[in-house]
């Protein structure tokens, strides 16, 4: 951005000099054109340095201000930003323009040439001045005459010179070229008063004649000025740099749009701001209602014995509640990701693709692989980039709770949707603990302001308004049906970025029989009725139906059973209902 502050300067003051001015203004201002370049470069270079005192600093924070796509010259937002800019620099300018023509240093674009006016140019100036002149005469002695030949002279002296209209900033009335018809100027006394004859361009000063343009400013009064003007400028260049990333150009920040109240100051990088930008909804490939569901179990196929699932990542609008839809980074169209099941001891192969607008990696949650496959991007691979695929294989050697979610950019793709549930049975099934029902149950905080989707992060700007469980907020959640005396296990996946979530089950205590995919031992198993489940926990508990009626499981800090700060029928966001039957005295 100072870069570009500089070339604005510097290409702005030599079009506006060596251009404007003194190649196409020559003609009106007369003498040669070095000659107009010399004279135009103080009030140039003081009007220049005003209206870039306003100029730069109202492009710099708002060019870099939430909405940075005001600094691309392909979007609208830029011209209205560079619009409010130069408005700022004129009202800046304006007076030291109307000072600078005050006090002769300038001509003006607005004097007005009326026939007879005493602005009045060309060949019948000289006539137009006699006339008023005997007009005044005139009505001075109350009679009709010739007028003497020294008046006549003095007012056909009194008419400017054809070309004292200026070149371009500013606007002085024109001044009386008495000079022109003086002996001592060394005129040719021959010519008719009024012409250009006799007249000599101004002398050192900026548009004018001698005498006529010449200021009365001392060089002290110039030189003060001049500095007010650099001073200003250095101040409306250097100051944004105390509130912004002046370091960061258009391509380092890639158009992003900020969250409302997101800190960025200068010491923020651009990575940071793209990572925590708006998703483009340009970028919208495929718009999902509240009948497509997440977590849909993906059925693999069989290649010489691997079991081989497809993956492909790609931007989608998701819609998490009846009239509130996010844009999201999803696996095959849904959030969560599909659910990879298999057992352990099966080889598996997942086939990657990328489609999103930036690159992406895959990490298996907790599972024991080579190295090579476990996803961490630029660590153990490079990233997958657009259009490209990439095939993670390995054999399960683990049974329990994973799941799986990308690890490149992972403070933005995580949140946005980018993860799904891993479900590996063990080899011999009397290993695994038995339920009559089973509910995987994944976890996510979003954040959504002014109709656009941010990555929800623990942060300034970044705080999520909404939650969903498997990629609904209540009411829009699942039902679990039971009846009293069956048992529900639930698998809490921690698939949330940025947020513990104390997860807690009305009707009765639950017991926790694994964590983190690994099965506690019958000793080690414990009763609770909530558990806190973190960024990448996961908790498998047994929880009995003692008794009938609607049961709820939700997140027991209160902020998370709300959509946007709101409770609808009873609540919102991660909460859910078990529905039991049964003979009420049971």
């Amino acid at each position: 951005m100072w870069v570009d502050l500089i070339v604005e300067y510097v290409a702005g003051f030599a079009f506006g000099l060596f251009i404007f001015q003194s190649l196409f203004m020559k003609s009106m201002m007369g003498g040669t054109y070095w000659e107009n370049v010399r004279k135009s470069f103080v009030p140039e270079f003081i009007s220049m340095n005003f209206m870039m005192a306003g100029m730069a600093p109202v492009m710099s924070l708002l060019m870099m201000g939430r909405d940075m796509r005001a600094m691309e010259p392909t979007e609208l937002l830029f011209w209205g930003v560079m619009s409010l800019g130069v408005m700022a620099g004129f009202a800046l300018a304006y007076p030291v323009n109307v000072w600078m023509v005050a006090q002769k240093m300038k001509h003006g674009l607005m004097t007005e040439r009326k026939p007879g006016s005493r602005f009045e140019v060309g060949e019948k100036a000289g006539e137009s001045a006699g006339k008023m002149a005997e007009h005044e005469d005139h009505s001075a002695h109350g009679h009709q005459g010739a007028m003497p030949a020294h008046a006549a002279h003095d007012a056909a002296s009194a008419a400017p010179a054809p070309h004292s209209a200026d070149h371009g900033h500013s606007g002085a009335p024109a001044m009386a070229m008495a000079e022109a018809d003086k002996p001592h100027d060394g005129a040719d006394k021959s010519k008719p008063a009024g012409g250009h004859a006799g007249m000599k361009h101004g002398g050192g000063k900026h548009g004018g004649h001698d005498g006529a343009m010449s200021t009365d400013l001392t060089r002290p009064q110039l030189a003060a000025v001049g500095g007010i003007s650099v001073l200003l400028l250095l101040t409306g260049m250097a100051a944004p740099a105390n509130f912004v990333n002046m370091s960061l150009s258009a391509r380092d920040v890639g158009g992003a749009i900020m969250p409302p109240g997101m800190i960025m100051d200068r010491d923020t990088p651009g990575e940071a701001m793209r990572d925590m930008a708006a998703v483009p909804p340009r970028f919208v490939t495929a718009t999902y209602g509240l009948d497509k569901r997440g977590d849909q179990e993906l059925t693999p196929r069989i290649e010489d014995g691997v079991k081989v699932f497809d993956l492909e990542t790609s931007v989608i609008r998701w819609q998490i509640l009846p009239n509130v839809s996010m844009e999201a980074f999803a696996f095959n169209g849904q959030v969560p990701g599909p659910r990879l099941r298999f057992k352990q001891g099966d080889r598996v192969r997942i086939n990657v693709t990328n489609r999103l607008p930036e690159s992406t990696t895959v990490h298996w949650h907790g599972l024991v692989l080579p190295n090579v496959m476990d996803g961490p991007a630029r660590v153990t691979q490079m990233p997958i980039g657009n259009g490209e695929l990439y095939r993670y294989e390995f054999t399960a050697v683990q049974s329990g709770t994973y799941f799986y979610h990308s690890h490149d950019h992972v403070d933005r793709q995580q949140a946005l949707g980018l993860y799904g549930a891993l479900i590996i049975d063990p080899a011999t099934p009397k290993d695994e603990i038995p339920a009559d029902h089973e509910y995987t149950l994944m976890l996510q905080e979003w954040l959504k302001r002014e109709g656009l989707t941010y990555p929800a992060m623990p942060m300034e700007g970044g705080m999520p308004n909404y939650f969903t469980i498997n990629g609904r907020a209540f009411p829009e959640t699942d039902t679990i049906k039971m009846k009293v005396g069956e048992t529900l296990k639930v698998r809490f996946i921690g698939s949330n970025s940025g947020f513990i979530h104390p997860m807690h089950i009305h009707g009765g205590p639950f017991v926790v029989v694994a964590r983190d995919g690994e099965t506690l031992p019958p000793a080690a198993r414990y009763k609770a009725d909530t558990v806190n489940v973190g960024p990448g926990q996961r908790y498998d508990v047994i929880w009995t139906a003692l008794k009938p009626g609607k049961w709820m499981i939700h997140c027991h800090i209160s902020h998370h059973t709300t959509n946007n700060n709101v409770e609808t029928k009873g609540g919102g966001g991660l909460m859910m209902h078990i529905d039991v039957e049964g003979d009420p005295a049971s």
